[in-house]
């Protein structure tokens, strides 16, 4: 039995069957295409007697002006009384009172109303935008109290499945389609919650980064409660590079289209997006990240050009502004193993446009002087594990630090053995009696020589996939060098004497040591060396968080009697903590809406390392001390060691936009190794061996780096030491 709601007609239906005329209001099956179907008034009526309707009263003569007749009013829609809406369709359906619940409730119309034939139509629209039904039919009919409106409803099916065309290769996972309509099967399908569904969906592609993916339909619903959706993910054709100046235009002034210096492979090697890929701007974004982290270009924009004909598919151009690549640079400094010195740097970080970097510096100060020539490739041309290669031919001369002290009871630097009080022989200084030596110094301070070359190659271990980001990376590495002791006059020499003040002298035999192995006057090192990195740091520069480890071994092998054999271990590892103890700085203290911008944290590093083997050159022992070591130091001046260990606490947090503030402690210590190195340099320079250090700092940014001015004590004592760096200590 059909549903109704009925009352008494306030007009007899034969009265008013000729306002509506006969009329059958339908919808299309196709949603948002309603159409009336309308039976001519002028037809047979199904009432045996006709009255005739006020809007065919006829319109009194006018007087027609010269310029036309005047528009006339449109005739008011004649209205009838309803007595009974009834609606039908539903008797076998399962969810029959639900339905009919939801058709009458999308009516205005109800019975004792007075409706016009445009209200009809509204409400068979509104009975169709429920999403309940795929046709609906209003008719009116001759009933026992007067005019019946039989509203005819097919139900849409009940939801069974949802397929997705086309169902191959689709990003969506099949379980994200399940769990989303899992609450609508086994239930009349409603068109309106199927569209609130087709947008979930949608929502988890764009959540995704997949922003040009769209879900549309249905294209089609089956009896059987089927229903087919279109989804077109948007696919990436290819990706275009083109260079632009910083206004965005790819011409210059003279109409000519720029060209740009780097080669275009380059740059699309940083691409991960490839032509049939699913585009997702998530991706491209880290696409975008890698160009700007070659440090070529100061600008790239990106258009998606959409290609004519294939619906969903585009081009990714990407607008890139160079920036220069060369650059000379020059200065003066101070440092303790060169004094006073001046610096030149040439650089050309794109050479022939391959991202080739090729550098020489050079700098001679009053102690010494330092020259190289590098160069680099970041990433191998092919190589799908973007292995990046570096070599160096590199010369210098300067003051070794093992053989300084600035605290030492002794004179404050070694001296080079004068060759005429030296017995060719015996290999050592002229005895004079017991333990004492008689020497000839020249007193020109001991500096080391060193000329070599060395290649290094890093490999993260990615799988073999170049842009996957991996923490680990592997290190290996072969250098050679010739290391000759001499003095600044150039003289080379293969011991030196500890405190010697005049010429010539009568010192202790263990005064006198070796500068180099074998007390020979050159020595040739060559070695390899594997190393590994592990980083989680936030940000490279100044993290706040993660962790950083570093491990190696450097074998050293022999090629001839004044060349050592032996290896070096050594290894670090960082630990970053955020914290938000001291809101000094503004961005600590956001308002309401503000992002927080408070860079601080508690950093720890703990460093170890050790010499293996018994042929150990006094100049390549561990040195404790200084502004990268233990602060409150000079450079090397805490210990000489072979073998070592350093810890370093730190506060680190912002006071202004670009100073930052540091509390740090420091503490070293050589493990009472001193006198494994051969001479014992150390302990004959009074160097402690151990100590610690706390102190403060301030590190300002500028566009070279963080420059740190910082303060530190040799174990709270009085003894104060400043440092000026460059760079975070680690």
């Amino acid at each position: 039995m059909a549903g109704s709601l009925g009352s008494k007609a306030a007009l007899p239906f034969r009265a008013a069957l000729p306002l509506l005329g006969t009329l059958i209001l339908a919808t299309s099956p196709v949603r948002g295409q309603e159409q009336p179907v309308e039976v001519d008034p002028s037809g047979p009526s199904p009432a045996s007697e006709q009255v005739d309707s006020p809007s065919f009263f006829p319109l009194p003569e006018r007087d027609v002006p010269a310029d036309g007749p005047p528009a006339a009013a449109a005739p008011a829609e004649p209205r009838v009384q309803i007595a009974e809406v009834v609606i039908e369709g539903l008797d076998d359906h399962p969810e029959r009172d639900r339905l009919e619940l939801a058709a009458y409730a999308a009516m205005a119309v109800t019975p004792g109303t007075r409706v016009t034939r445009g209200e009809l139509e509204t409400d068979l629209a509104a009975i169709y935008a429920s999403g309940w039904f795929s046709d609906v039919r209003i008719q009116p009919v001759d009933g026992p109290l007067g005019v019946r409106l039989i509203v005819t409803v097919v139900a849409n099916p009940v939801l069974q499945s949802v397929n997705l065309e086309p169902a191959e290769q689709l990003r969506l996972p099949e379980q994200v389609v399940s769990e989303t309509f899992a609450a609508d099967y086994g239930k009349t399908l409603n068109l309106n919650t199927l569209q609130t569904r087709m947008q979930e969906l949608q929502k988890w592609y764009t959540d995704q980064g997949y922003s040009l993916a769209r879900v549309s339909g249905p294209s089609r619903v089956s009896p059987e409660g089927v229903v087919d959706l279109l989804v077109r993910e948007g696919t990436v054709q290819g990706v275009e590079v083109q260079f632009i100046d910083k206004d965005g235009e790819s011409t210059n002034d003279k109409g000519e289209t720029i060209r740009g210096k780097t080669q275009p492979w380059v740059i699309t090697r940083e691409v991960s997006l490839k032509s049939g890929d699913v585009f997702n701007r998530r991706q491209l974004e880290e696409d975008i990240k890698r160009i700007y982290g070659t440090g070529l270009f100061s600008d790239v924009k990106v258009t998606l050009q959409p290609v004519p004909g294939q619906p969903g598919e585009v081009v990714v151009v990407l607008g890139i502004v160079e920036q220069s690549s060369g650059s000379i640079s020059g200065g003066i400094g101070y440092s303790q193993s060169q004094g006073v010195f001046g610096q030149i740097q040439l650089q050309d970080s794109n050479l022939f446009g391959r991202a080739w970097d090729l550098g020489t510096n050079i700098s001679y100060g009053q102690f010494g002087g330092l020259g190289d020539v590098t160069f680099a490739d970041p990433w191998i041309k092919g190589d799908k594990y973007r292995t990046s290669f570096r070599a160096r031919i590199f010369f210098s001369r300067e003051i070794p630090q093992i053989f300084q002290s600035e605290n030492s009871t002794f004179k404050t630097d070694l001296r080079s053995i004068n060759g005429a009080d030296f017995d060719v022989v015996t290999n050592k200084p002229r005895s004079v009696g017991g333990d004492d030596l008689l020497v000839r110094t020249n007193f020109d301070t001991v500096a080391i020589q060193r000329v070599g070359a060395n290649v290094q190659f890093v490999r993260p271990l990615n799988g073999g996939d170049p842009f996957k980001q991996s923490p680990w990376r592997l290190i290996l590495a072969f250098g050679g060098q010739e290391v000759t002791p001499m003095n600044f006059s150039g003289s080379k020499f293969s011991q030196a004497v500890v405190g010697a003040n005049k010429s010539p002298d009568v010192v202790p035999s263990r005064q006198v040591i070796c500068i180099a192995y074998n007390c020979a006057s050159q020595n040739q090192l060559m070695s390899f060396r594997l190393g590994a990195t592990y980083s989680t740091l936030n940000d490279p520069r100044n993290p706040t968080s993660g962790n950083f480890l570093s491990i190696g071994t450097e074998q050293f092998l022999s090629v001839g009697d004044d060349s050592p054999t032996f290896n070096r271990v050594r290894g670090s590892f960082t630990h970053f903590i955020p914290v938000n103890w001291l809101k000094l700085y503004k961005g600590c203290r956001p308002g309401p809406g503000q992002p927080e911008d408070c860079k601080q944290a508690l950093a720890f590093q703990v460093s170890a390392g050790t010499l293996i083997g018994d042929e150990i050159p006094p100049y390549e022992a561990f040195c404790l001390g200084g502004g990268n070591s233990v602060r409150g130091y000079a450079s090397c001046d805490l210990g000489v060691g072979k073998s070592f260990g350093e810890f370093t606490i730190e506060y680190r947090f912002p006071l202004f936009s670009i100073i930052s503030g540091e509390i740090f402690f420091d503490a070293g210590t050589t493990f009472g190794s001193q006198s494994d190195i051969p001479g014992n340099p150390g302990g004959l320079l009074g160097k402690k061996g151990q100590g610690f250090s706390p102190g403060i700092g301030l590190i300002v940014t500028t566009p070279v780096g963080p420059l740190r001015l910082e303060v530190a004590t040799e174990d709270f004592s009085s003894d104060w030491r400043f440092n000026l760096g460059v760079g975070w200590k680690f």
